[in-house]
């Protein structure tokens, strides 16, 4: 049993009517919960309605560090409303983006900025929800943004569990995330001919401290490269990372399951069939 602990179902990517054969396949290869994570506040209710229509599936909301420039000042009691949702048991995707240049009329500072200030909001949110939050970090070169992620998630550790998603660092990198009690997860990224360092971090990860997703439609692992991702997917990164692991695939599921499960916080009322 296998969960993908982070996809984007609402995507344009996945039409409406697709949904369910999406969640069968996942199914069908042992894949039987997943997590869709909201992007902004448009999508956040789509994605609430997906979970609720599908048992295996759960949300998480949250506004994600490139759409902060397009989210209104006063986003956080909407924001709030949809993350009180039974469906929801998470707060996210935020965290810091400082790969992507700042759109037309704001600087650099002034964008990583409001990204840091709204990474802040959606930590006193969780906190105030009693929910764990799904942290993003991407820069072009270095990781400022997973040391400046870091340095906030310091002040809410006590209070909020973080996971950092698609961790593409050492484990040097992902230490203090560790010691503080966050999580890292890992995507199909594992899969690829240049994952060495992610495998090497995977290897040395202990059992409860990291996850398994596929950021589905994004980073298809091999032999899907270049096409579109889906949690069916799930399953080549965990063959990849129980072998670099040289633990058996069974052993591999049931460690990240639970680790996913104690994250999150499923109901127990949800099935798993």
């Amino acid at each position: 049993m296998l969960i993908d602990s982070h996809c984007h179902l609402a995507s344009h990517q996945f039409k409406e009517p697709e949904i369910s054969e999406l969640i069968q396949r996942a199914k069908d290869h042992d894949v039987t919960r997943m997590v869709t994570l909201a992007t902004n506040l448009e999508d956040a209710k789509t994605n609430l309605d997906i979970a609720a229509l599908h048992p295996e599936v759960f949300a998480c909301i949250g506004i994600h560090p490139c759409d902060v420039h397009e989210t209104p000042d006063d986003y956080l009691a909407e924001l709030e409303g949809h993350a009180r949702h039974p469906r929801c048991v998470a707060i996210g995707e935020t965290g810091l983006d400082y790969y992507h240049p700042a759109p037309d009329g704001w600087s650099d500072d002034d964008y990583h900025a409001r990204q840091r200030a709204f990474l802040e909001q959606h930590f006193q949110l969780a906190h105030k929800l009693e929910k764990n939050i799904v942290i993003h970090t991407r820069d072009r070169s270095g990781q400022n943004s997973l040391d400046d992620a870091l340095e906030i998630y310091r002040k809410h550790a006590d209070k909020v569990r973080a996971v950092f998603h698609c961790f593409p660092f050492d484990f040097a990198s992902a230490a203090p995330i560790l010691e503080l009690g966050g999580l890292i997860s890992f995507t199909g990224i594992a899969t690829f001919k240049n994952a060495r360092l992610v495998l090497d971090t995977a290897r040395q990860c202990p059992r409860g401290s990291f996850m398994l997703e596929t950021d589905s439609p994004y980073l298809a692992p091999v032999p899907h490269r270049g096409k579109r991702n889906e949690p069916a997917y799930t399953r080549h990164t965990a063959e990849s990372i129980a072998s670099a692991r040289n633990e058996p695939l069974e052993d591999l599921a049931e460690h990240t399951t639970a680790t996913a499960e104690t994250f999150y916080r499923f109901p127990e009322s949800s099935t798993t069939s």
